[in-house]
């Protein structure tokens, strides 16, 4: 395989792609190569999970940390943009949600996140994050956004209640609420450091041993807005099956509601399938 000046892999035969579908142009690759730009509004809420549910959740080479048990629930709104910037002007291609649960965890002392489970709304989002690594899922994912007239929405103010749920094939999977009572003076600790991915290519020829590698995410141009947090509600329904549950809250912290920003570059390996 070789590479063309567009930093587009060229393929054997004339065929081109970043992903596939692959073309005689390249042009009609579901993904277009990274970095890809995200700005989203957040609602997250801190939660305890069973030290050792964490630590079946985790590949080798990563361990649940000095805060066992630490994890999170993150609902989202995105816009994204690759590099040029086209999909801005298509509301339809460029918008999509999202909910995904965080585990904290450590790669050789680094503080990290793990993303067990993740669900999204649109088909380009779910196979960027396979392509990521990230195990993302169709879900309809709903939450309260930021009013600043009016009284059909929340204020980000004291007394603000931001709700946020998500679903699977019709049924309520989890739910949550945040009601603010001030800004705070840092991020959440999980919204900051890097998340850790397993590359899982399954052996669907039977020819080759089945590839597997732990990368870490890498990005730039990390912006965060003021964070509101306050008192937070989080549960499970039992509708996602034994291993869902095991992660589902033995413990509630604080809410969140904040914009974010970042550009994703790719990843890094952390430990390759031979290790």
């Amino acid at each position: 395989m070789s590479v063309t000046d567009e930093g587009m892999p060229a393929v054997v035969g004339g065929l081109r792609g970043y992903s596939l579908p692959l073309s005689p142009s390249g042009g009609s690759s579901m993904l277009t190569p990274p970095p890809w730009h995200f700005t989203g509004e957040v609602v997250m809420v801190d939660y305890r999970v069973e030290p050792e549910a964490v630590a079946a959740f985790l590949p080798p080479g990563l361990t649940p940390g000095r805060d066992a048990g630490a994890a999170a629930a993150v609902f989202a709104e995105w816009q994204w943009c690759s590099d040029s910037g086209e999909e801005l002007a298509d509301p339809c291609r460029n918008r999509f949600s999202e909910f995904l649960v965080l585990l904290a965890c450590e790669f050789e002392g680094e503080p990290m996140a793990r993303c067990p489970y993740a669900w999204v709304d649109q088909p380009v989002p779910m196979m960027r994050g396979w392509v990521q690594g990230m195990p993302k899922q169709f879900g309809v994912v709903h939450q309260s956004r930021p009013a600043t007239v009016g009284r059909a929405g929340p204020r980000l103010a004291p007394g603000g209640t931001f709700a946020a749920t998500m679903s699977v094939h019709g049924r309520r999977a989890v739910e949550a609420s945040v009601t603010l009572t001030g800004i705070s003076p840092e991020p959440p600790g999980l919204h900051m450091v890097p998340l850790a991915h397993t590359l899982h290519i399954p052996d669907w020829t039977s020819t080759r041993p089945r590839e597997t590698a732990l990368v870490a995410s890498e990005v730039s141009d990390v912006e965060f807005s003021q964070v509101w947090s306050g008192a937070a509600e989080f549960g499970f329904f039992d509708v996602l099956g034994a291993d869902f549950a095991r992660l589902a809250p033995v413990e509630v912290g604080a809410g969140h509601v904040f914009s974010y920003a970042e550009t994703l570059h790719g990843g890094r390996v952390l430990r390759g399938s031979e290790d």
